[in-house]
């Protein structure tokens, strides 16, 4: 008797009708949050190089509370913005990675395998890029090595929202997870490399909140008016300690509970996340990319700005990078394992995937804020660079997305198909699936 083989690995493969479903949600507020921030960045640019630069800088730069020094709160609307906004956006990244580890798809090794791998790849080849490029002109701007290795996750969406609103659920969960693993090594990086003057103190002390978060949200999570001050003070006390405060959305995102305590029904984490992600998609994120992308092309010279080798680094990090990381990473992954693409997937499809994975910006630009300072002339060309990277990944993206947009079609009308009406697609409930 002839010995069967175990089946292969299949990658990018449709997830389950739960998964699918919440996926769904989460791609439905992040695509709108997309369409935000491009325009809260439009805003920015065409204000900054306008006749009244001048007044938006001045918004940036004012302090609402110039006296709250010993209480951390004199910092400007565009450092708030930075600090205190995007804690939000990663208090959401919290809640995210913790659903995924504790319920979601990283919660099993292989299929965790392939977003991992693709992210370390997709955040160690554009470092590599950055380096070379820097080291070869000198190696001035090397503290910005980090850049070019974030993907943001809600303007990739808003160009797939443009281009290919059909693309299968496999390749969109893919995105997806990838984004948050992505995330989750621009936490460590930002924690471990990007903290300047360091405080233990007031760091030590912010357990005692973020214990008593942990503590409270299992036990009274309606008690809002009580979460909500221990949730600020844990903030003050991560900032006051030289790590960037954001850090502590994400700590504060790790202690609330996934499972349902009576055991059904979505968890208390899904429940803040779909509450909490429209504030950060629709708020926090395009408050941050208004003050953070308007850089100032008045008076500078192209060719200068296009030779600066922080410049070149970033964009060939974020273009290239990007592309060979991501691509690449899965590509040996699918060779070591001798996995296979799932069906109707092919190579030029995660080709696209990967330089869509190009697109950086929120916690690009927040890194180049950390590696060179706000307002610094650095800071300006990362500003240009990370435009720049961004926008060349998503117009070769969708050019290599497009030409299969009949094929997503398909797949998206056989993947909603409901023959029998009763709320969930028939592929769902095929055996096997």
């Amino acid at each position: 008797m002839t010995e069967r083989l175990p089946p292969s690995p299949r990658l990018l493969s449709r997830r389950s009708w739960p998964e699918a479903r919440f996926l769904a949600d989460v791609l439905r507020a992040e695509t709108v949050g997309g369409g935000l921030l491009l325009l809260g960045a439009l805003i920015a640019l065409l204000w900054a190089n306008s006749p009244w630069r001048a007044a938006y800088a001045d918004l940036g730069a004012w302090v609402p509370w110039p006296d709250g020094a010993g209480l951390h709160l004199d910092l400007s609307l565009a450092a708030w913005a930075a600090d205190g906004l995007l804690a939000i956006f990663f208090f959401v990244a919290g809640l995210e990675l913790k659903r995924e580890f504790v319920a979601g798809d990283l919660r099993d090794p292989r299929r965790a395998a392939l977003p991992v791998v693709a992210a370390l790849g997709g955040m160690v080849a554009p470092a590599l890029v950055y380096v070379t490029v820097t080291l070869t002109a000198g190696g001035a701007g090397l503290r910005g090595w980090a850049i070019p290795t974030a993907t943001d996750i809600a303007f990739a969406l808003a160009v797939l929202a443009v281009v290919s609103s059909h693309l299968p659920q496999g390749l969109r969960a893919f995105l997806l997870t990838l984004a948050v693993v992505d995330d989750l090594f621009a936490i460590v990086i930002i924690a471990v490399f990007y903290t300047a003057g360091f405080h233990p103190l007031p760091l030590l002390g912010a357990v005692l909140p973020i214990a008593a978060f942990a503590l409270l949200v299992r036990r009274r999570p309606t008690w809002w008016w009580a979460l909500l001050p221990l949730a600020v003070t844990a903030w003050a006390l991560v900032h006051a300690s030289g790590v960037h405060a954001t850090v502590a959305g994400v700590l504060l995102g790790f202690t609330v509970p996934v499972r349902p305590a009576g055991g059904g029904g979505p968890g208390l984490a899904e429940r803040l996340e779909h509450r909490w992600r429209p504030v950060s998609a629709g708020l926090a994120v395009p408050v941050f990319a208004f003050f953070a992308a308007g850089v100032s092309l008045v008076d500078v010279d192209p060719a200068a700005v296009l030779t600066d080798p922080v410049v070149l680094g970033v964009a060939a990090g974020l273009v290239l990078g990007k592309a060979v990381g991501v691509f690449g990473s899965t590509f040996l992954l699918a060779r070591f394992t001798r996995a296979e693409l799932d069906e109707e997937i092919t190579w030029a499809d995660l080709a696209g995937l990967a330089l869509l994975a190009g697109i950086g910006f929120t916690v690009s630009l927040l890194i180049g804020e950390l590696a060179f300072g706000p307002g610094s002339p650095e800071d300006e060309r990362v500003k240009a660079a990370v435009l720049l990277g961004s926008l060349v990944s998503a117009g070769l993206a969708s050019v290599v997305l497009i030409r299969r947009n009949r094929v997503y079609r398909r797949i998206s009308e056989r993947e909603s198909r409901d023959s029998d009406g009763d709320g969930i697609p028939d592929v769902y409930q095929e055996r096997g699936a």
